[in-house]
């Protein structure tokens, strides 16, 4: 047993470091942004739809469950290509840290959509985090438009997630996925041929930009996504929360390594991004408390 809690920690990490790669990814590619979300959610549809067969699963949907993942589709598709076009205009660094405001964000959404009052702690720990933005816009002024495009992103984010909290109690992790990446794709090829930008030459990438959206699509999304879910029946919800928070980290770090010069910061930077990591990991440790008081809670008026 604890050979096999072992194991999927470690399996763990790996997604963890996976999704720190894929910001890499976004400032390795040579593509724009929409582009550059049109192929990742391509691809990464035709690989679950294939993890699907091998499977056998069923693609069946019913109608309100295609209209929802439609929606949230559009919402995840505009979600990366913010992302993307945050590493574009600015870095890695400054991208992953200033998406690290979507616990703030959630606190906000999720009361709207699960009725519940807004926590003051929450709202604190949200002040936290604008003080935190805030060191790094007053030192890191001429990455501002990425620092908007990011917090953009970061917000969408967030609404993703509060909803598919709420469709995960109806349907299947995987379909969920596999039609929100559908629908996506759908949106952007349709923004994309509106804008007249299909072509024999839109399809003409570098060789290295081909293998690095096939890795983007299939190792960073597709398989992220799978094994992600399946560690969760192994790991409690504390360790997977203290691990993702992690990402900017191993991301930055990453950047770094690859990247030289162009991400380094000014020393006010790395005071602000550490401040705005420490408030979302505090948020998550208080957050995993508090659920685990409200069970045990629970467990003991039940047993009464």
């Amino acid at each position: 047993m604890q050979e096999s809690n072992l194991k999927n920690y470690l399996l763990l990490h790996l997604i963890v470091f996976i999704w720190g790669f894929t910001a890499i990814l976004g400032a390795l590619i040579t593509i724009d942004a929409i582009p550059l979300v049109f192929f990742r959610m391509g691809l990464a549809v035709i690989c679950i739809a294939i993890y699907f067969l091998f499977k056998k699963k069923s693609f069946k949907l019913d109608k309100k469950g295609l209209f929802k993942f439609l929606y949230t589709g559009i919402i995840i598709a505009t979600h990366w290509i913010f992302f993307f076009k945050a590493i574009k205009v600015s870095n890695v660094s400054v991208a992953l840290v200033t998406m690290s405001t979507g616990a703030f964000f959630t606190s906000l959404i999720e009361p709207l959509f699960f009725k519940r009052r807004i926590k003051a702690l929450e709202i604190l720990l949200g002040i936290l985090v604008i003080i935190g933005l805030y060191i790094i816009f007053n030192f890191e002024s001429q990455y501002t438009l990425g620092i908007i495009y990011a917090l953009i992103s970061s917000f969408l984010g967030s609404l993703f997630a509060v909803l598919n909290g709420l469709f995960i109690k109806q349907y299947d992790e995987n379909r969920i996925s596999l039609y929100q990446l559908f629908f996506g794709t759908v949106f952007v090829g349709v923004f994309l041929a509106f804008n007249q930008q299909f072509s024999l030459e839109f399809f003409k990438l570098p060789l290295l930009d081909w293998l690095y959206l096939f890795i983007l699509s299939s190792v960073c999304t597709a398989f992220a996504f799978i094994a992600s879910v399946k560690i969760m029946k192994y790991l409690s919800p504390y360790t997977v929360m203290l691990t993702i928070n992690l990402e900017p980290i191993y991301a930055i770090i990453l950047a770094l390594l690859i990247f030289g010069e162009k991400e380094k910061m000014n020393p006010e930077f790395y005071v602000g991004s550490s401040l705005v990591l420490g408030v979302v990991l505090l948020n998550g440790i208080i957050n995993n408390r508090a659920t685990l008081k409200h069970k045990i809670f629970k467990k003991n008026t039940t047993k009464k």
